[in-house]
């Protein structure tokens, strides 16, 4: 297993909370991500909670079971990364086996790699922006389409434990760019750490 700082990916066990627990949990974890061109990592201070077959906004709503939808079916703690516009995201599945339920990474604070961040971020000048969005974590870091279905407990991309966040520094409101998806658009499932800069919005 590969250690990173002298700390071990976060066991299974982490992932099978429920799905809104898991997106609190999240917070202040460690987002790490190897490449060939070396190792990028992040706190995360925003997540976001779709919670499957009864959630409008999910793309599993109703049960909806394609190509795309097909890893939130498995285990959790498996990645579930999509294209949004010409972005890609990372989801961790959460959820039951068979219940395609997932948390949204929404952005991180970089940790260490910030050369390396910069190198693909290089239009970016306000260090904020590097990452303070689902889209521009995932280019920060390396996350691409090819760790659809990756498990989280193993490199190339794995998470570890990062920050102890106290409940009272965590924030709640309704999700972002989700507007056409009825009364889910107001459910306060979007997470983060009060204060932080590197929260999306």
């Amino acid at each position: 297993m590969f250690i990173f700082h002298d700390k071990e990916p976060m066991n299974k066990s982490f992932y099978h909370q429920p799905t809104l627990e898991l997106a609190k949990g999240m917070l202040g974890c460690l987002l790490i991500k190897e490449t060939s061109d070396g190792i990028a990592a992040g706190f995360i201070v925003e997540t976001e909670a779709y919670m499957g077959p009864l959630d409008k906004a999910a793309h599993s709503f109703n049960n909806r079971r394609t190509k795309r939808t097909e890893i939130m079916f498995g285990q959790p703690g498996l990645a579930y990364t999509h294209t949004m516009h010409t972005h890609c995201l990372i989801n961790i599945v959460s959820g039951n086996a068979g219940v395609p339920e997932s948390v949204l990474i929404r952005g991180i604070e970089p940790y260490t790699g910030q050369e390396l961040i910069a190198s693909r971020r290089p239009k970016v000048k306000n260090e904020r922006q590097w990452t303070n969005g689902p889209g521009k974590l995932t280019k920060a870091l390396g996350i691409t389409m090819e760790d659809y279905g990756h498990p989280l407990d193993q490199s190339p991309l794995w998470i570890t434990s990062g920050w102890t966040v106290s409940s009272d520094m965590i924030m709640a409101g309704p999700r972002i760019g989700i507007g056409n998806s009825g009364e889910a658009k107001d459910y306060p499932w979007r997470f983060w750490i009060k204060g932080n800069p590197y929260v999306s919005k």
